[in-house]
């Protein structure tokens, strides 16, 4: 008797609701129930809806940060400790919120890796790339503008650097630091505006490439381990027969799937906040936990983690100007990618020794820079070793026409054969 009870009422908000929103339940079909991704998907395929996740969390997380949060240089470093030691599970919230972000890069980087090995950026999804891309993009200014806030020695410092990198610009360099910091050295303004572009804009243009990204991927399809295109594929199956035949509903067989990797994620991420937020100083350096000053220099300034890699390209080449070419070239080259890649099939399953043996180059070579990086920068040899990496990882993309033309393949299925 209750069951029913609950039941019509149900029903009865769901009609009232559908009644004033016709486009609701069209729109949830077409992109949950109804939209047929490959039956293939493997572990490599979680990344998508994790990183989706662990938006949440930011933005839920940063709304809490913000209501105690003064963004001023002679009350920002306070606020947090007041955060931290005052504000009612205000430590759980900051670490939520410290965590989350290297997590999310963590969890980009190995979705931007999927797509390296299985072609997910080759015809017709170009455009789903560059929206990644592009939020890639933002999330490395939404990251840095989060990291300066606290106003701790390496926020400071790390602001005043990463900045400065606009002076190498010819004729127009100085004025353009001036301008982003509002001062000759990061101040109250600098804070501020800060403060207002990663609390406002920066999430709001994430959200929007987040939802343009995926509207896209919907548009024309999910790629998945073998770079069969089930679109194209035979049709008919248990659910409709108009639907491809090696697809199945993404809601509710791969959002119950993903669940599994919510719970995994959500271990980790709890384990890293009550046993080492700072995880070695890799997620929270020790020089933030003082507040900053300008009158005395850390002994190495270095970015925080995610931003190492391309720091250390910078680093090791020796004019100011061509490591800062160097350092943005790194990151634009990755919006060439699906034109530089020549090869007849998509995933690296069916691609010859050449095609796995340079995205293995590739990966050891961003991960050693990022090691590098986070180094005083002292070692000559560590400088050489940084400059020969940061060749290779050009080399990759550079020679990628190449290789990728003449790198020998095997036969594609014309279907899914992996359950």
């Amino acid at each position: 008797m209750a069951n029913n009870i609950v039941t019509r009422t149900a029903m009865g908000v769901w009609d009232w609701v559908n009644a004033r929103a016709p486009a609701m339940m069209p729109a949830f079909r077409k992109h949950m129930s109804e939209y047929y991704a490959p039956k293939n998907f493997n572990i490599w395929y979680y990344f998508g809806s994790l990183a989706l996740l662990v938006l949440v969390n930011q933005i839920v997380t940063g709304i809490f940060l913000t209501m105690n949060y003064k963004p001023s240089a002679a009350e920002a470093f306070a606020s947090v400790e007041y955060i931290m030691r005052d504000v009612e599970w205000g430590w759980l919230i900051r670490y939520m919120h410290s965590t989350g972000a290297s997590l999310f890069f963590i969890i980009i980087y190995l979705h931007m890796f999927r797509g390296l090995l299985y072609g997910s950026y080759q015809k017709p999804r170009e455009l789903v790339w560059l929206l990644g891309m592009l939020i890639y993009l933002v999330l490395m200014a939404e990251a840095f503008m989060g990291y300066v806030l606290p106003w701790g020695q390496m926020s400071f410092w790390g602001a005043k650097v990463i900045i400065s990198l606009f002076g190498a610009i010819p004729v127009i360099g100085n004025g353009l630091t001036e301008w982003i910091m509002g001062d000759y050295l990061p101040s109250d303004t600098t804070l501020n505006r800060f403060f207002a572009l990663h609390v406002i804009a920066m999430p709001l243009v994430l959200l929007l490439l987040v939802v343009l990204h995926l509207l896209a991927l919907h548009e024309v399809g999910s790629n998945n381990p073998q770079g069969v295109d089930i679109k194209h594929g035979p049709k008919g199956n248990r659910w409709s027969p108009t639907a491809p035949k090696d697809g199945i509903p993404f809601h509710p067989y791969y959002t119950v799937k993903d669940i599994v990797g919510v719970g995994v994620l959500l271990l980790v991420a709890a384990f890293i906040i009550f046993y080492a937020p700072m995880f070695g100083g890799w997620f929270l350096e020790h020089d933030n936990f003082t507040e900053a000053n300008r009158l005395v220099t850390p002994e190495h300034i270095k970015p925080v983690w995610y931003f190492t890699p391309y720091y250390a390209m910078l680093r090791v080449i020796p004019n100011k100007l061509g490591g800062v070419i160097v350092m943005f070239a790194a990151i634009a080259v990755l919006f060439l990618v699906p034109w530089l890649d020549r090869a007849k099939v998509k995933s690296v399953q069916y691609r010859g020794w050449i095609s796995k043996l340079m995205l293995a180059v590739l990966a050891i070579s961003f991960v050693w820079l990022g090691k590098i990086g986070a180094g005083p920068g002292t070692d000559p040899v560590e400088t050489i070793v940084g400059r020969v990496l940061t060749a290779l990882y050009f080399v990759f993309f550079i020679t990628m026409p190449l290789w990728t033309k003449i790198d020998k393949t095997k036969p594609v299925p014309e279907r899914v054969t992996m359950p």
